[in-house]
This record gives C-alpha cells, structure tokens and sequence, in this order.
C-alpha cells in the first residue's frame, strides 16, 4: 500500500513539473500579431497588388529576423494575411469582412485604389477595425471614418499641382481630361482638376472632358474630339494599364502635344506597357525612385536585389503606410487577450500620431486620419526611369 502511494505521487509530482514546464514554455514562446492586407492580386491592377505584396513581406521578415515587433517589453512575431480585391469594388468589402472576422486581423493595409479604398474603408468603420490605405487619394476613403486612415496625399491638393505645373511647363491656357467614370478615383480627380484649371484659366479653357467605360480598350473616339478641341495638353488622371493604351492611340491618332499624368501612372509596369510613347512626360506622385537617397535609397536597393526591379509608389507607401501601423501598435504600450479593445487601442494610437518620418516623406496627420505631406513631380525620362522634377508643398 506504501508503495503505491509513493508510485501515485512520483507521476503526481512528475505531472505537475511537465505542466509547469509546458505553461513556462508557453509563456515565453513569442506570440503573433496578424495583420490583415487588402491587395488586388488579380484583376485589372495586380502590379499594385503584388508591389504591395512584396513590400508588406520584406518588412514583415525584416522585424522577424531580428526577432519580432517590441511591444512593452514583450516581442512579438508578424503575420501579415494578404487577401486578393480582385480590383473589384465589391471584393474589397467582402475581402474586408473576411479578414475582420475570420482572419480576426488587428488592423488592415489596404485597399490601394480608391475604387476599392472608399467601400472597403466603409465596411472596416462600421466594423470597428483600424484600416489605413497607402495609395488611396480620394477624400471619401477617410471621410467621417475615424477608424480609416491613408499614408497617401489627397487628389484636391494633387489637382492644382498638376495644373499649376502644366501651366508652368508648357506654358498650358488650354486642356483636355480623359479618365475613367466607374472609378472614384479618375473621376474625383479629373474634376477637382477641371474645377482648378478653369478657376485659373477661365470657365472654357478646359476644350474636352471625355470619359470612359470600366472595360473599354478602345479611346479612339474620346482621343479624335480632344484632338480636335486642340488643347495645349491632355490630363490622364488614370491607371498605368489603361494609360499605355491612351497614350499609344493618341500617337497613332496624330497627336504630338504633352500629357500631364497622376499617381497612378507610377507603377513598374508602366514603361513595359507603354515603351517609348510615355517617355518625355510628366506625372505627379509621391516619391522618386531615380536619385533617392537615405532611408529611401535603402529601401529601393534592398527591394531591387529582392525582386529584380525598382518599386514604384505604391510599393513604399504601403512600406510606410504598414511601419505606421506598427507604430501605432507599440505606442499603446500592451496587448491584452482582447481583439476589441486591441482594435480600439490601435485606431487611438493611430490617431493621436501627430507626425511621421516616412520614406515618402514626412507627415503630420490632421483630425481626418489624412497626412499633409508634399507631392513630387517626375519625368520618364529616355531610359524609362521616373525622374525628380519638382517637389511641390502644401
């Protein structure tokens, strides 16, 4: 009987060690925080998609690497989910949703184009889930959302930047506009653009304002009434794919004239598409990647020997539009057990962030979650590299 009592309580004994072990263990092995990403990996703009991608994971292994993200004291080990839009309005908010209640993500990257950017934004603040979108320009992705932020300036600075530089430029009284209708964020821009020109040129000096539809390949006939309204230059405030197209049948129309371009053109896979017909012209956006330096420099060389090719703007936007997120994350101090309030605690941290030191510059956020930063003016020059013009402020 004494025997067995000593048996029974050698394995209570040897039990109880094993489980503290495993609970001690427990304890100091690292813990995740998973961050969600809203990306188009297919669909009309899967270069955005796949630069963001990119982008998100060399980040993410970077902080890894050296052993996680530092939260008071504890390290934690990224998970960054990335879930494909599609380049769709309507996959945006369900990709949202997905990674808002299945995925269970603290905070999500994304979307990227204002298409998508301004439901998905929608569906995150109704969800009480801090969003914050890198390349995201128009003014209703952040409107009235307290829980949606951007890392990107706002087309109604972006509008007069670029008329203020065609004017300077090519000396433009007149213009032409040609963008798209279905999306929020050629059409928010093409007017706000249209508005400022005529503010400061006149109410007719804006000769042709042609739209398009979502699928279309075919601007013959939009391009052949601009031409004809001869303008001093043509607006594309629109997506690098549908610009190679735009830009080569206007050549093949006969037009020689200037085009003055956006944010969106700045994608790696521009020059590929559109070759020699883009070179020699002017676009705004948010950094240069030709003669960059510091921080930025560093960021482009390690993406290139990663990747094989120069990362356009929202490649770096989403580099800082995510560093933001993990800023906000180590601001608050502590992680609880809690998905809500860790939500929460983000989208304050988030907000009272008063400046940021960003690869595409440096921002300070107004009350609107939106940051006031400056733009760049580039120009594709004869080897097809995106080229420091100007920098213009607010």
């Amino acid at each position: 009987m004494r025997k067995w009592f000593l048996v029974s309580m050698l394995v209570l004994v040897s039990s109880a060690l094993f489980l503290a072990a495993c609970s001690k263990k427990d304890a100091s092995a690292p813990k995740e925080i998973t961050i969600g990403f809203n990306i188009p990996l297919t669909g009309d703009i899967p270069k955005v998609g796949e630069e963001s991608k990119f982008a998100g994971e060399m980040l993410k292994n970077e902080i890894n690497e050296a052993g996680g993200l530092e939260v008071g004291g504890q390290k934690y080990k990224l998970n960054f989910v990335y879930a494909d839009n599609e380049s769709k309005a309507e996959s945006a908010v369900s990709v949202a949703l997905k990674l808002i209640e299945k995925d269970q993500v603290l905070a999500i990257v994304g979307p990227n184009s204002s298409k998508q950017a301004v439901p998905a934004g929608q569906a995150c603040d109704d969800n009480h889930t801090p969003m914050i979108s890198p390349w995201s320009t128009n003014p209703d992705t952040t409107l009235d959302r307290p829980w949606v932020f951007r890392a990107a300036f706002l087309d109604p600075f972006q509008g007069p930047v670029a008329a203020d530089f065609a004017m300077e430029q090519f000396g433009a009284k007149t213009a032409a506009v040609l963008y798209a209708l279905a999306n929020d964020y050629s059409k928010g821009l093409a007017e706000i653009f249209k508005g400022d020109f005529e503010k400061k040129n006149g109410a007719e000096s804006v000769v042709a304002f042609e739209s398009y539809g979502d699928k279309d390949q075919d601007f013959s006939a939009q391009l052949t009434k601009i031409i004809a309204a001869k303008p001093d230059f043509i607006f594309l405030p629109n997506n690098y794919n549908e610009v190679a197209l735009t830009i080569k049948q206007a050549h093949d129309l006969g037009w020689a004239g200037p085009f003055m371009g956006a944010d969106a053109w700045g994608n790696s896979e521009l020059m590929t598409l559109c070759g020699d017909d883009c070179k020699g012209q002017y676009f705004s956006t948010h950094y240069a990647a030709a003669g960059a330096t510091g921080a930025t420099k560093e960021f482009i060389d390690k993406y290139k020997s990663l990747y094989g090719y120069q990362p356009a703007d929202v490649a770096a936007l989403t580099w800082d539009a995510t560093r933001i997120v993990l800023k906000a994350i180590q601001d608050m101090g502590s992680l609880s057990d809690n998905l809500a309030d860790n939500r929460k605690g983000i989208r304050d941290a988030l907000a009272n962030i008063a400046e940021f030191p960003g690869i595409t510059g440096n921002m300070k956020f107004d009350a609107q979650g939106d940051p006031i930063k400056c733009a760049v003016v580039v120009k594709i020059n004869d080897q097809g590299e995106f080229e420091f013009t100007k920098s213009v402020c607010p």
